[in-house]
């Protein structure tokens, strides 16, 4: 197969050869590298070779070939963003799409049904390009074995080749994208070239309110799978109803020969609770376990059970080790139309959060989660939405650690489709009713699901933001309910088709709502609670009047709280010529115009993560119903 350009035109294509989501657990060859790092992952982080194009015409076209002379081109780090290496145009945009006027676009089979636009982005003076390069050679523990490269975030379509064969292509920015290199892997000297396309079709379903940058932004991997491999993992704890007792399914997906897998359950002390051996390949899954004396997840004691499973060969040689934290803990929508988690009452003191650096952008470190983290619990912050995409794979896992409710939210938003110079115009909204766009999203949906399914946090999944409603959303909740009876779905804009809200969201959701509206809802035989999605909004010295959603906890339960826009502006280090220092420059800041005012500047932190003023105010509030 050979690559085409005209994908980037096709919303109906968003993935060549990618292979399934699965789970995102980790796998080591030995307990021993549980501490030391497993030596079936290689990182490509740092620098790579690389190529800026201001169009898709003045590209490199043969860049992938192994004799290809690349020394003119420059050296960028990965990960990082084109803009931010001194490429192109940093730009920020809330609601709009970023070509609005100046180019003339419409999402295919919109206006037109029944028909694509050639060259929509394929031929487009504003789509530039990246085309990276990175040789590598293959480690002991790696030679003869399968071999995946893994993309864990690239903005926004992604082509792939290896020493000059095509590899394949994927959309979605914010997935990992993983792809097969075994066919075509060399020992040493292996060439792999990487383009990214800063626009395709996926453009009209990423539009969130925030900076549009491009390029490999999260973390490169290749990965060596033994002969026998579980490529996932999936994990259902499921209490009684007394919340004393309950009962453990697991079902893995083994890949290569047939292997005994031998499965092992600990307390959070360390004591075996249950162990058990199955044998097979493909679909294998353990007989049920049986639990009492459960210790239960919340934010108040987040409780996590180590599972591990050893891999073993024919000959019984060790081949992999998988370990997993899990945790028990019940999800409920009851007949009082409340929400309870833990048979008790769910209050949400959430706030959102985009993933951001002030120096860095959306390239975020271990040491930048885990200072949210801390910031959350220090301020009785209990809740998170993934606004508006999945996080880096850790995040999920620190949330389960911290006790920090997660709603995992898809990689979806269409604001510009149809909500225009303020009013509601759906005319041309997509994803919407439109059977071309379906695939991707539900593609998006299935990806949230099959990383992230595993983890005790999530007790929502969410279908996105800000995309109106149509039968494609409605099938994407479809999708969920088939797949999860744990969780809650979630989504705010089924508001505007009323017609829907039987068969979308679990909850009522609107944006920033005022008090006296919510109770009017309330106290009229509502259908569903209530849950404040956005609210509060921080920008400027704003804040002020949370006592009166906080008043609407006590008085009504349907009332499950809510989540802050947002928990940390987006700004960015320019060092200053005038005053010679470094200062934080907004979005409208870069010559970029258009913007939304100081709209990027609307967070509980400033972007150097030092407080505002405002989050004394939360830390109050959220306080009382911790």
């Amino acid at each position: 197969m050979q690559a085409n350009l005209q994908w980037l035109d096709d919303p109906e294509v968003f993935r060549v050869n990618q292979l399934p989501a699965h789970s995102d657990h980790h796998y080591y060859h030995d307990t021993a590298e549980f501490k030391t790092g497993s030596r079936f992952i290689k990182s490509l982080n740092g620098a790579w070779r690389f190529n800026f194009a201001k169009t898709p015409a003045e590209r490199p076209v043969d860049f992938y070939q192994p004799d290809f002379d690349a020394t003119d081109f420059d050296t960028i780090q990965v990960p990082g963003h084109i803009e931010l290496a001194g490429y192109g145009q940093i730009q920020y945009i809330n609601t709009l799409y970023p070509w609005e006027g100046k180019i003339y676009r419409r999402p295919p089979y919109t206006l037109n049904q029944d028909q694509l636009t050639p060259g929509l982005f394929s031929d487009a003076a504003d789509n530039t390009v990246g085309s990276y390069l990175k040789t590598f050679d293959l480690d002991d523990a790696f030679k003869g074995q399968r071999i995946i490269i893994q993309f864990q975030g690239v903005e926004e379509a992604l082509y792939v080749w290896l020493n000059g064969h095509f590899i394949g292509y994927a959309e979605d920015s914010f997935t990992p994208s993983e792809f097969d290199l075994t066919p075509y892997i060399q020992d040493q000297g292996n060439v792999l070239a990487v383009r990214v396309y800063k626009r395709s079709t996926a453009a009209f379903i990423e539009d969130q309110d925030m900076f549009r940058f491009s390029g490999i932004f999260r973390d490169v991997n290749i990965l060596a799978e033994p002969a026998s491999h579980i490529t996932d993992l999936d994990i259902r704890p499921v209490p009684n109803a007394n919340l004393k007792s309950g009962e453990l399914n697991i079902t893995t997906k083994v890949t290569g020969e047939p292997a005994t897998l031998a499965l092992t359950v600990k307390d959070h002390d360390g004591r075996v609770l249950t162990s058990q051996t199955q044998t097979g390949s493909g679909s294998v899954t353990f007989d049920t376990m049986l639990f009492d004396q459960l210790h239960l997840w919340s934010p108040q004691t987040p409780y996590l059970y180590q599972l591990t499973i050893e891999v073993y060969d024919a000959d019984h040689q060790l081949l992999e080790v998988v370990p997993y934290q899990f945790g028990f803990r019940t999800v409920e929508l009851r007949d009082d139309k409340v929400i309870y988690v833990n048979n008790k009452r769910l209050v949400i003191n959430g706030v959102n959060r985009h993933e951001w650096n002030a120096h860095t952008g959306r390239v975020i470190s271990m040491a930048d989660m885990r200072a949210d983290i801390q910031t959350m619990l220090a301020n009785n912050i209990n809740a998170d939405r993934t606004c508006h995409y999945p996080d880096q794979l850790p995040w999920y896992q620190l949330c389960d650690e911290a006790g920090i409710y997660l709603m995992a939210e898809n990689n979806l938003e269409s604001h510009g489709s149809w909500q225009k110079m303020g009013a509601i115009e759906p005319s041309y909204n997509v994803p919407g009713d439109n059977p071309h766009w379906l695939a991707a999203v539900i593609d998006r949906a299935r990806s949230n699901y099959e990383w992230f399914k595993n983890h005790p946090s999530i007790i929502f999944w969410s279908l996105g933001n800000e995309s109106y409603a149509g039968e494609d959303i409605a099938t994407m909740q479809a999708f969920y309910k088939e797949h999860d009876d744990s969780r809650l779905v979630h989504y705010e804009g089924v508001v505007h088709t009323s017609e829907l809200k039987d068969r979308i969201s679990d909850v009522e959701s609107r944006m920033y709502e005022k008090p006296q509206n919510i109770v009017a809802y309330l106290e009229d035989n509502p259908t569903k609670p209530f849950l404040d999605c956005e609210y509060m909004h921080d920008m400027g010295n704003s804040l002020g009047g949370m006592q009166s959603y906080n008043d609407l906890i006590d008085k009504y339960p349907m009332y499950q709280g809510g989540f802050i826009w947002d928990f940390i502006d987006q700004a960015l280090f320019v060092h200053d010529p005038i005053t010679d220092q470094d200062v934080l420059r907004y979005g409208g800041d870069f010559d970029e115009r258009h913007s939304d005012y100081e709209f990027s500047g609307d967070g509980l932190m400033f972007a150097d993560r030092t407080p505002k003023p405002a989050m004394q105010e939360v830390k109050y509030y959220y306080g009382l119903h911790k």
